[in-house]
């Protein structure tokens, strides 16, 4: 319902007291005033056709984070505004509400369409228009600009560590490589004066069927601490000593190695009775070659393995050649991002995985949550000190995949809690940190996924929560609005 719109009433209100007679005037015939019974007056996300100034009534604002309506702004003021206020940027901005408004009591606004009201603004205010589009866009690039530093300083700490962690097992693989080399020519040698004759056909049939035999039980061989694998070397260089094989003790730790043990040399010494003992030491050291090629190449597997496991979870931390925006498990990304962070956390911090492996997949911007996990995790060993225990928990709550990132160090003071997702704000020495992680996590988990993310903390246990939607986010503009009075 719609009543008569009085300049000198709008002269009261502080947004509009500074206008001139003619504007006043202007303001009333492009607007309306209408009563609005309580209730919602306008939806997030809904385009946003109209700029809503409060007369008397009450209001209250919400924005919806991980699928939940969350209260920005409860007020009575007179004259706070909400609605369509970015109307004047035009379409270099998305012109959808970015919260919701509700009337708590019956009250009284004036309206105005949203194209009279960017109108009047580049009217009345060309050079403030000129001045905000020049903060907004100014701070969007700023935001940017830092958001992209802050990524290429942890992917240049991460690569760092990634290239440590390559190193090993391609170091490993090289050795093992080397050695195999010179097991193939022993082999050959051995080959050669096996050829000459000292060996029987019967005996050469059962000597393969032996080295098949020492092939497969490599695979098998048991895990044994060092005291049982130093008990059984020392057993099988005496028996080997006394069954006339020289420097039985540097050959022993190979066939324990394999799991093979004196039982089976005994069917190897019996299966070459009648061959004299030059062969049965040939025979012997042909096999030990044999266990020894074979624990080179599964080395040099192992070392490959873990190379190719290396490089596919930098691939799944970076989503290299993947789409920004995709459906993805959440576990992979946790896990790829505990691959590229295993040097940071050293021996020191214990990973326990809670995952809800139920959970269905979400859709999100892959790489930026994969920023967020780091900055967590490499808050969470900081504030542990490289000692402790960090706890990764994924759960589902409401409409909504929880992620839960714990740690054991000291916590957070009470008095930090309240800031630590503002720019620039940081608990960590100088030089130690830039107050800038928390922040763009915030900024990607809230604006960018319409999330949520909320820390529980006390000394021993710290808990960031991120709550992600499973449905697909919107992006509206990266700030919310609110109702403002002055």
């Amino acid at each position: 319902m719609g009543t008569i719109c009085d300049p000198e009433e709008l002269r009261t209100l502080f947004l509009f007291e500074k206008l001139t007679d003619a504007q006043l005037a202007q303001l009333c015939e492009a607007g309306r005033i209408e009563y609005i019974e309580p209730g919602p007056v306008y939806r997030e996300g809904d385009p946003a056709t109209c700029f809503y100034v409060l007369i008397d009534g009450e209001v209250r604002l919400t924005k919806l984070s991980g699928g939940m309506e969350i209260e920005l702004n409860r007020t009575d003021h007179r004259g706070v505004y909400s609605g369509a206020w970015m109307a004047y940027l035009g379409d270099k901005v998305n012109q959808n509400y970015n919260s919701s408004l509700y009337v708590e009591r019956r009250s009284r606004f004036l309206v105005l369409d949203a194209g009279d009201f960017s109108a009047m603004m580049h009217e009345w205010f060309p050079m403030a228009v000129h001045l905000l589009e020049g903060a907004f866009y100014g701070g969007q690039k700023s935001s940017q600009r830092i958001a992209e530093r802050e990524r290429l300083l942890a992917l240049g700490s991460l690569s760092a560590g990634l290239t440590h962690e390559l190193n090993n097992p391609a170091a490993a693989a090289v050795r093992a490589t080397s050695g195999l080399r010179e097991r193939v020519a022993g082999m050959r040698h051995k080959l050669k004066m096996m050829a000459s004759g000292k060996f029987t056909p019967e005996a050469l049939v059962a000597l393969v069927d032996l080295q098949e035999q020492a092939a497969d039980q490599v695979a098998k061989a048991p895990d044994l601490s060092p005291l049982e694998a130093a008990d059984r070397e020392d057993a099988l260089a005496d028996w080997l000593d006394e069954h006339g094989i020289a420097d039985g003790w540097s050959i022993a730790p190979t066939f324990v190695q394999a799991g093979l043990e004196i039982d089976w040399l005994e069917g190897v010494h019996g299966a070459l009775a009648g061959c004299g003992d030059q062969a049965f030491e040939g025979a012997i050291r042909w096999l030990n070659y044999t266990v020894e090629t074979e624990l080179l190449m599964n080395e040099i597997a192992d070392s490959t393995t873990r190379i190719s496991t290396l490089v596919g979870a930098a691939k799944q931390y970076s989503q290299m050649d993947r789409a920004p925006f995709q459906v993805v498990d959440v576990h992979e990304l946790l896990d790829s991002t505990l691959v590229m962070l295993n040097r940071k956390l050293g021996d020191g911090v214990r990973v326990v995985k809670d995952y809800d492996r139920s959970l269905p997949p979400i859709p999100c911007y892959a790489a930026e949550l994969n920023q967020v996990w780091t900055n967590l995790i490499d808050n969470a060993v900081y504030a542990m000190g490289g000692n402790g225990t960090l706890t990764i928990r994924t759960y589902r709550e409401n409409d909504c995949v929880a992620v839960e990132i714990g740690d054991t160090g000291g916590g957070i003071a009470p008095e930090a809690r309240g800031r630590i997702f503002e720019p620039f704000f940081t608990t960590k020495p100088v030089g130690d940190g830039t107050g800038l992680g928390l922040d763009i996590s915030f900024r990607i988990v809230v604006n960018k996924h319409n999330g949520d993310i909320r820390v529980d903390s006390e000394p021993g246990d710290t808990r960031f929560i991120v709550r992600l939607p499973l449905e697909s986010p919107t992006n509206d503009a990266d700030e919310g609005t609110i109702a403002n009075h002055g």
